[in-house]
């Protein structure tokens, strides 16, 4: 009879610990997702902190300018998911270092590539679906674009302070960490 009550009392308290981990999937899934979209903030962010005439600046000759930059991101996000989430594609650009001119425009651009990111890593994590072609899992997916994209905020960053146009830490800290460390629930 003690082996069949503690054989009970574990089968329990596996079930409630897999679904306890069931509720918190769905969490951390909305979290990762809130990492995107501060992430995609935080990109607009320092394009609109940007100059017009830093749109044109190149780190040095035959470099892609900051333009061509915000462009090579938005179109990067649309072929990825046009490979890895085939149902979920949109139009991807024809070409992939094109300057946008207008900031405006460029950040509906990077705010429609975001969304068509989001929407094929939720639904692939949600019907557990894997990635068509690259990546073990969607939210590896999400960390590649979260790293591909800081890497490129890096390099904008340095072609303004070498053409003479820094962006001071006072100018960037509210834009960029202040994002990614401000607590948005209550918690």
């Amino acid at each position: 009879m003690k082996s069949y009550l503690l054989e009970l009392f574990v089968a329990k308290v596996l079930d409630y610990q897999v679904g306890l981990a069931m509720s918190n999937a769905s969490g951390l899934l909305d979290t990762l997702l809130d990492s995107w979209h501060r992430n995609n903030t935080i990109l607009i962010n320092l394009l609109r902190a940007i100059p017009k005439a830093g749109l044109e600046v190149k780190a040095m000759q035959g470099s892609p300018s900051v333009a061509e930059l915000f462009g090579h991101i938005h179109y990067v996000r649309l072929v990825f998911v046009s490979e890895d989430a085939p149902e979920l594609a949109v139009d991807v650009p024809e070409k992939e270092w094109v300057a946008e001119p207008d900031p405006e425009r460029m950040a509906q651009l990077l705010n429609s590539s975001a969304k068509a990111v989001r929407e094929a890593v939720k639904s692939r994590v949600e019907a557990g679906r894997g990635m068509d072609i690259h990546y073990d899992h969607p939210i590896l997916f999400l960390q590649h674009m979260i790293w591909h994209e800081g890497y490129h905020h890096g390099q904008i960053k340095l072609a303004l302070k070498l053409s003479g146009q820094p962006m001071s830490n006072e100018e960037a800290g509210p834009l960029t960490w202040r994002v990614w460390m401000n607590k948005t629930k209550n918690k």
